[in-house]
């Protein structure tokens, strides 16, 4: 599966707060600059000239836009086209035609509807599309639910399974995948959790929307000094070996082999 081209953390920072733009990109891998549900209707034209005004690395921001076939979706699109920045988010895409009117931008395509996880294969298939990330919250509202989380903050089944969903369509299309934000800003060992689960099980980064979360996403998707040794021995050890061997007491084949290297291209990657 390819890469982002960014580290693992993503700050969502709402466009009508500009003097919070620099500020959210200093401290995160990339800032997602939100025009959709972080801005109140009425804010959004101001939202926009704030983002056109806006001087910002354009490697390292995404504006998440407003959904296709509104009227804040195309004016979205014409203060993107007024800035240097190519990277946008689909807010609830359900449809291949929702990117009618993206050619020339980078897009990740957030599946937060039923209809949105249901074809998320087809979004991972189409050209212009660069990641899929999943949302847990508007998933929940569209099936007409009140709670994506139990009361103890774990995932309902329907979330767990919207998220194996999307994550396994991004990687059938060598696709990257990032995982929704953790809603509780207090808690922190939660973050960690899902986040450790995010990166064990392939997910390329996790979206945040605030700073204080962005050091705990960064340690979950770091392997451990202990983790880089253990990998680096064993694919050292896997040069003098043919097939199936056994290694510190556990058995070696192909899909473990993979898992070591996968453990020491993120340590050289996030040094």
């Amino acid at each position: 599966m390819s890469d982002l081209p960014w580290g693992p953390a993503l700050l969502f920072c709402p466009a009508d707060r500009p003097e919070r733009y620099a500020k959210a990109l200093e401290r995160a891998d990339a800032v997602i600059i939100d025009l959709e549900d972080a801005v109140d209707p009425a804010a959004r034209p101001a939202a926009r000239e704030a983002l056109i005004g806006s001087q910002l690395d354009p490697a390292r921001v995404i504006v998440r836009i407003n959904p296709a076939g509104t009227l804040d979706h195309v004016a979205d699109l014409a203060a993107v086209r007024a800035t240097p920045y190519r990277t946008v988010m689909l807010a609830k895409t359900e449809r291949v035609s929702d990117f009618a009117a993206l050619d020339g931008l980078r897009v990740i395509a957030l599946c937060e509807t039923a209809a949105g996880v249901l074809r998320a294969p087809e979004f991972a298939a189409t050209s212009g599309v660069i990641a899929l990330m999943w949302g847990a919250e508007d998933l929940v509202a569209s099936l007409g639910g009140t709670a994506s989380r139990h009361a103890d903050g774990t995932y309902r089944s329907i979330a767990v399974h919207a998220r194996s969903a999307v994550l396994i369509a991004a990687g059938a299309f060598g696709k990257p995948a990032i995982d929704t934000v953790h809603v509780d800003i207090g808690d922190l060992d939660g973050l960690a959790s899902e986040a450790e689960d995010a990166s064990a099980v392939g997910f390329a980064a996790t979206a945040c929307i605030h700073p204080g979360q962005v050091d705990v996403i960064r340690a979950a998707y770091r392997p451990s000094e202990e983790e880089v040794a253990f990998a680096r021995d064993l694919l050292a050890a896997a040069g003098e070996q043919q097939g199936v061997f056994r290694f510190r007491g556990r058995m070696v084949d192909g899909p473990v082999l993979r898992h070591a290297e996968t453990v020491v291209h993120r340590s050289e990657a996030r040094g």
